[in-house]
């Protein structure tokens, strides 16, 4: 079984900062890679940032500049410093990770409960 906690949410005013952050436990081999996704009222969930165990990162075309993510390999844990906030950055961010389980020939896919990010004045 794999867990993913994320953790950081909440509220803050434009131009703010926050810092989420994931770890996942459980029986795990090894990890792919980590990211990041956002789901908004009535929209569809989209991927923010992810990065892979080499330290490859990707990010959404919104957020370049604003948004680094991090990974701590030895604590199988992501970050996503979330910088110069939007209104338009509200959403539920979920955690996702890749990975290979403890005796398992295939890597699956994990989610997060999901944290709310909030920006408002």
């Amino acid at each position: 079984q794999v867990q993913l906690v994320e953790s950081g949410g909440g509220l803050v005013q434009p131009g703010g900062s926050l810092r989420l952050s994931c770890a996942a436990s459980g029986s795990i081999f090894r990890i792919i890679s980590m990211g990041w996704y956002r789901q908004a009222p009535g929209k569809q969930r989209e991927l923010v940032a992810a990065i892979t165990s080499s330290g490859s990162t990707n990010y959404a075309d919104s957020v370049k500049g604003r948004f680094t993510i991090s990974r701590d390999n030895a604590k199988n844990t992501v970050y996503l410093q979330m910088n110069s906030l939007k209104p338009e950055d509200t959403a539920v961010y979920y955690c996702n990770a890749d990975l290979y389980r403890i005796g398992s020939g295939w890597p699956n896919g994990y989610w997060g409960q999901g944290t709310q990010v909030t920006v408002s004045s």
